[in-house]
């Protein structure tokens, strides 16, 4: 499959709120994009499962989910660097953004699901994705940008310049009321 400029793609948000360094700093063979409306046949999926277990849900269902992203503006960026000769997408990674009523109505940019395709790891892709990201996130106007990692993970993130702080908690909602929502 050739490789598919930007410029022929519905994409998730304008590509100009990718910074120019982080593209810069890619190998050639190498693109970095927002997510784009066909990228469920590029294999986004296959990328996330190196995170857990990813569940199919059809490419229907996967371009309602892009769209329902899409129609909050300025709140989804979600990015994916693509190998150009393959047309396949090798790394991603999403920021949000959540509004909020304290610090004077200021916004906190939320890093997620970082992952790199297993053949494309230690090439610094999550270093770029994360650059990339967090950059969106200032340029929004966010007086901070946070993420959540196991322990194993913090000596990376610490080279991204994030820092340790406080502690995660989590309640899982029991599985069969987690699949459809009630709202």
């Amino acid at each position: 499959m050739p490789f598919t400029p930007d410029s022929e793609l519905d994409l998730l948000f304008p590509p100009e709120h990718i910074p120019d360094n982080v593209r810069q700093q890619l190998h050639s063979d190498l693109h970095i994009r927002p997510l784009a409306l066909t990228d469920y046949q590029r294999g986004h999926l296959s990328v996330l499962s190196v995170l857990t277990v990813v569940t199919d849900p059809g490419e229907a269902a996967w371009q309602a989910q892009f769209n329902a992203l899409r129609a909050a503006p300025r709140t989804y960026y979600s990015i994916v660097i693509v190998d150009k000769i393959t047309d396949r997408i090798v790394a991603v990674g999403t920021t949000f953004i959540e509004r909020k009523f304290l610090r004077g109505l200021g916004s906190v940019g939320h890093i997620e699901d970082i992952a790199v395709d297993k053949s494309q790891q230690g090439k610094k892709l999550g270093l770029r994705i994360i650059q990339a990201l967090t950059v969106i996130s200032e340029n929004s106007g966010c007086y901070k940008t946070i993420l959540n990692c196991s322990d194993s993970n913090i000596p990376f993130y610490e080279k991204c310049g994030f820092e340790k702080k406080e502690n995660e908690m989590a309640k899982y909602a029991p599985t069969e009321r987690s699949r459809t929502p009630r709202l």
